[in-house]
């Protein structure tokens, strides 16, 4: 809702694409008034450098827009206004805090403890912890359920199954007691696919020299949103290039800045090197991770081969020429990396759900269909998740068409666009039964 006014004056997907990398970037500027309130300018320097060489800021950065990315801003404001005993600004931060998303208290709850635990403001860290502790159980128990119930059942079900079990409506507090009553299991969560894990914390400790696992204060501060990261069964919320990990950064940071302020001669010329090559690690990696495919253009990992420029710029340009014949109050279903683009609208779904229900209550079926299954003659590593729905899109848009509900519009480049109640053509999508990337329209 701070942000709204903006998108109003510029509704379009780019407005949305800048003001995320700004609240990112923006939150670094923030980070760098942290630091220098403990440090001289060179090592707060070098904190500021890993936060914009971390993966866990850049993959998020590429990605589409998401309420997270107001975190460092406000978080490191937070902590700023904590150290500067600027009290108005620093409630009205907690507040704001609380209002990204229903779990950002776990975020206020880690700083809480943090200051209970190091006895400088244990008043004000009961408080915290209260607060972020109230306020996730009433959103999530009370609040959420009122307007749908698809937080139990998309998420807290799906997420943490072995904790819930059968039950396909869980609420928070079921959640908690099942943590309290099934130690093991949620022993065994924090050990489910160790390999994933691991990597994810090196990928968070890399750019900061792996200072953060020395300091008890990071430790603490991270403890509660990283321990509710590592309870999921899946390894969703470890993935360096879903946006959840930006949870972690500001605790973090804080923690490192606290560790570099407590040992300032450990600052030597070896050890600066160190960093700037931990940094530049950080850098590479995420690259060669290719976080939400933005670097199609320069990592073959996810592709037969690195897409030109030019390559893509054309694609992009028939993909438009695409979504410009919708008409803009239209409803739309589409495909993953298509709903970035059509943002404004009050009726859309993704693909392959065609159902929606509208401001009415009605449940309505999108009057279009458009997908982009270019990437099906590209990916490179067709045993992931992307690809497999690529392929289900296209044998569920051939199904639409032989049922006449859906009649084809236009193709292009791999660019498929389809109405309802349009007259029936001839023309079928089919992909062919060799699995070999490749397809035909």
């Amino acid at each position: 809702m701070l942000w709204l006014p903006i998108y109003a004056i510029f509704p379009h997907p780019i407005t949305l694409v800048v003001l995320q990398v700004s609240l990112i970037t923006v939150g670094g500027l923030v980070l760098y008034g942290l630091a220098r309130h403990y440090l001289l300018p060179k090592p707060a320097l070098a904190i500021t450098a890993s936060y914009f060489g971390s993966g866990a800021v850049i993959a998020p950065a590429l990605g589409e827009f998401y309420e997270q990315c107001q975190i460092p801003l406000l978080a490191f404001g937070l902590l700023l206004m904590l150290e500067k005993h600027c009290w108005l600004p620093f409630w009205l931060l907690t507040v704001l805090i609380l209002g990204i998303r229903e779990d950002a208290g776990f975020i206020l709850f880690g700083i809480g403890l943090y200051l209970i635990v190091n006895r400088c403001y244990v008043r004000l860290g009961v408080v915290l912890c209260l607060l972020s502790f109230s306020y996730v159980t009433i959103v999530t128990n009370w609040v959420m359920p009122y307007f749908s119930a698809d937080s139990s059942r998309l998420y807290l079900a799906s997420h943490f199954k072995s904790i819930v079990g059968n039950n396909p409506h869980p609420t928070t507090l079921e959640i908690f007691w099942g943590i309290l009553t099934h130690p093991a299991i949620l022993f065994g969560n924090l050990f489910h696919l160790p390999g994933d894990r691991a990597f994810f914390l090196l990928a968070l400790w890399t750019p900061l020299a792996f200072i953060p696992v020395f300091s008890g204060a990071a430790w603490l501060l991270v403890s509660v949103p990283l321990l509710s990261m590592l309870m999921h069964d899946t390894m969703i919320a470890t993935d360096m290039g879903i946006r959840y990990s930006l949870a972690i950064i500001p605790g973090l940071f804080y923690g490192a800045i606290l560790w570099w302020s407590a040992h300032p001669n450990v600052f030597k010329s070896w050890v600066r090197w160190f960093w700037i090559g931990c940094v530049g690690l950080s850098v590479s990696l995420t690259v060669y991770a290719n976080p939400n495919q933005a670097f199609y253009s320069l990592s073959s990992r996810s592709f037969k081969a690195p897409i030109s420029f030019v390559q893509a710029w054309d694609h992009v340009r028939k993909v438009n020429h695409i979504l410009n014949q919708i008409p803009p109050t239209a409803s739309v279903s589409a495909t993953n990396y298509l709903v970035p683009q059509l943002p404004a609208r009050r009726e859309m779904s993704r693909l392959p759900l065609v159902s929606m229900q509208n401001d009415l209550g009605e449940v309505t079926e999108a009057e279009y269909l458009v997908a982009d299954v270019w990437r099906l003659s590209h990916e490179k590593r067709r045993q992931r998740g992307e690809y497999a729905r690529l392929e289900k899109t296209v044998l569920f848009l051939d199904q639409v068409i032989s049922a006449s509900t859906y009649g084809l519009i236009d193709i292009s480049d791999g660019s498929v666009l389809l109405k309802s109640t349009h007259p029936q053509n001839q023309k079928r999508l089919m992909l062919g039964q060799r699995y070999d990337g490749s397809y035909r329209l």
